[in-house]
């Protein structure tokens, strides 16, 4: 774990953004297609802390990314060479484009600045998207992930932020997975070899002294 001093100076607002994963109704909302994992990111705190993380960022001036995963109703460009993707298909909840399902879901509060990233296909909510170009004309050095799931989407965040060149921050308590006691294993035996993983007070004191 970093310094409080070392924390500020990787968080500084200027080279630094945030980016939710997932965040969406149809996944951690109250319809989800997936009420495992739905229950989990809200029991666990981890999407209040998401919450808390993106009104931070907002009053520090840190850019804040929503990445989505949606599909056309016709599901025109959507993968199915996965058996996730073919799971997806027959969910009583789609995700489909332009519905309640893909709205980010309360209670992180979306900025008239934020930006909102959607993909029709893929893994990775930034392989494949426009995070990347985003961040780079931002002038981002730091990415803060957030969100689910910790099965697949934020590993993938962590992986291709780093293959990229961005330094990856995780707060440990702001993303979730099923079942409940994966998560702190992955952190430990993947994420935190590849990224600095922190916590959610930490990111928000590193922040204070910024306002």
């Amino acid at each position: 774990m970093p310094s409080s001093a070392q924390l500020a100076e990787l968080l500084d607002p200027a080279t630094t953004a945030l980016l939710t994963v997932e965040c969406q109704q149809g996944v951690v909302g109250e319809d989800s297609a997936l009420p495992e994992l739905a229950c989990e990111a809200r029991e666990s705190g981890a999407l209040d802390n998401v919450a808390r993380l993106v009104a931070a960022a907002h009053a520090a001036s840190v850019q804040v990314l929503h990445a989505v995963a949606e599909r056309r109703p016709d599901g025109r460009g959507a993968g199915r060479n996965a058996r996730l993707f073919r799971a997806a298909e027959r969910l009583p909840v789609l995700q489909l484009s332009g519905t309640r399902a893909v709205r980010v879901a309360p209670p992180i509060e979306v900025a008239e600045e934020d930006l909102v990233v959607r993909r029709l296909h893929g893994l990775s909510p930034i392989a494949g998207t426009d995070v990347d170009p985003l961040l780079r004309n931002l002038g981002c050095r730091t990415l803060i992930v957030t969100g689910v799931s910790a099965n697949v989407a934020i590993p993938n965040a962590v992986f291709d932020a780093v293959n990229l060149g961005y330094t990856a921050v995780v707060p440990a308590d702001a993303i979730a997975g099923v079942p409940a006691d994966y998560t702190p294993v992955m952190i430990r035996n993947t994420l935190s070899l590849v990224a600095t993983v922190t916590a959610t007070e930490d990111v928000l004191g590193a922040w204070k002294g910024a306002r």
